[in-house]
């Protein structure tokens, strides 16, 4: 081997060079993230920064959560990410190790003489594959797509828990807005009930009319305490999420339900957005150009097996020093990589198809999400505007007729309920909404366009009547 050959050296110098970059990695991640969410993420790696890292959660956490709050601390604490992570590191030793050379070999032995007459020998070399400094650059490139594509994948898995956590905090803020609702309807149901029991101990209603209230009453008390569970467990699954435990798992939430928007994203458009810039479509793409890269660095190497050369040093026995190069062949005569070829071409062509079935899955899955957008937002407009219109004026009309002694109270309480059901399924129909949303941001890779046209405003006279406490002595009217 020539060892002042210029380009030889600098080849080896760099593979000797080659260092493994940590943050390098994550510094990608963060970017892609902040540039479709606008937040920031970390990769704790138990340095003194860590502890900033803590004090910024603490922050966070102090008042009132919002949803954006709620994504950046998954973002930096969800355990389950941090170990994603972790897989970037992995990656990058794998194309730093792609860089590295193979080391030399060394070679040596010493012969002694079994009679006086002998003389010592002895024989020395050091060898280097050749191959390898020959398709060096071809397998780093090979590996630095590699790393792209698991950069973008692992970014990819970011934003899919960004997209959960949006889901989960709009579950949280809608099964809020549940229990404090099933509360007033709690407080109504057992002032009804102990009207009615003071109407029966004046003999003004029947035991059935009594019966009844007390039977509401009980109904409330036990749905008030499943609305209080799916809320207990929504939170939980939100401190899940963000990495959550002790005094940290003591955070408020006083945002309510945001109004629906009045108008949605172009189908077109999001179709777009999905193939534009979705990081899983991207990862494929990745994936597919470094196996075709990898195809080609076998089919050029098919013919070369191991190429060693060196330097070789011998000694005979009261004979002159020798010194030369040395060469070692592999011949390719019964593999000549057939089989790694073979293999190579299914992975691409596997890796095709694969591309293909993302593509054409996430616009089947945008056009989906879309509609049931675009589906959910008519129907918390249908209820803003009449279906909860229609159930106040209908309690309105109730509390007047029974102030005129024209229905009993069941009549006035079955309108009430009503009203409170129909808030309920508004409810669960704004808050399915905005996890469509983030299922739909999910599906596009980013957030979605800002509305251009404001949502209508929800009719103030909405509200529930907390009770239906008459307004003079009424004598049940059945």
């Amino acid at each position: 081997m020539h060892w002042k050959s210029p380009w030889l050296l600098s080849v080896l110098l760099l593979g000797g060079c080659a260092s493994v970059q940590k943050e390098r990695g994550h510094l990608e991640v963060a970017a892609l993230v902040e540039e479709r969410t606008g937040l920031n993420t970390r990769w704790n790696q138990g340095t003194p920064e860590d502890a900033q890292v803590r004090q910024h959660l603490d922050a966070l956490l102090a008042g009132d959560l919002t949803s954006d709050h709620a994504v950046e601390v998954a973002l930096l604490n969800n355990p389950a990410l941090q170990g994603t992570y972790e897989e970037l590191g992995v990656s990058q030793a794998d194309m730093v190790q792609a860089g590295l050379l193979t080391n030399p070999s060394f070679d040596g032995s010493i012969g002694f003489p079994l009679t006086s007459d002998g003389g010592m020998e002895h024989e020395f070399s050091i060898v280097q594959s050749f191959v390898d400094i020959f398709t060096l650059p071809l397998r780093k490139r090979v590996a630095n797509e590699q790393f792209l594509a698991d950069t973008l994948r692992v970014a990819h898995e970011a934003l899919v828990t960004t997209a959960e956590v949006r889901q989960t905090f709009t579950e949280v803020q809608a099964r809020q807005q549940l229990v404090a609702l099933r509360r007033e309807v709690l407080q109504a149901a057992d002032a009804a009930a102990d009207l009615s029991g003071r109407l029966r101990a004046a003999g003004n209603v029947t035991a059935l009319a009594l019966a009844t209230e007390q039977a509401a009453l009980e109904q409330a008390r036990l749905e008030l305490a499943q609305d209080e569970l799916a809320l207990f467990e929504a939170r939980e699954h939100l401190n899940r999420l963000m990495g959550l435990f002790g005094p940290r798992v003591q955070w408020t939430l006083a945002q309510k339900l945001p109004e629906v928007p009045a108008a949605e994203a172009s189908l077109e458009h999001l179709e777009t957005l999905a193939i534009r810039q979705r990081l899983d479509i991207d990862a494929a793409r990745k994936q597919v150009s470094l196996l075709w890269n990898a195809l080609e660095l076998a089919r050029s190497t098919r013919f070369f097996g191991r190429v060693d050369v060196g330097v070789h040093t011998h000694r005979d026995a009261n004979g002159p020093r020798l010194l030369g190069p040395t060469l070692s062949l592999e011949l390719p005569i019964f593999d000549q990589r057939q089989a790694l070829i073979a293999k190579l071409e299914a992975q691409h062509r596997q890796g095709e198809d694969r591309l293909t079935e993302l593509s054409v899955n996430a616009r089947s899955e945008v056009r989906a999400a879309r509609a049931r957008l675009v589906t959910l937002r008519n129907m918390a407009e249908r209820y803003q505007k009449v279906v909860l219109p229609l159930r106040t004026t209908i309690l309105e009309e109730s509390q007047r007729q029974y102030n005129a002694m024209q229905i009993g109270l069941p009549a006035l309480l079955i309108a009430r309920r009503d009203q409170v059901e129909a808030w309920r399924a508004y409810l669960e129909t704004v808050r399915d909404y905005w996890m469509a949303r983030a299922d739909l941001e999910r599906l596009v890779g980013g957030r979605l366009p800002v509305p251009t046209a404001p949502a209508p405003t929800p009719e103030p006279t909405s509200a529930p009547s907390p009770s239906p406490e008459p307004t003079h002595e009424h004598h049940e009217a059945h």
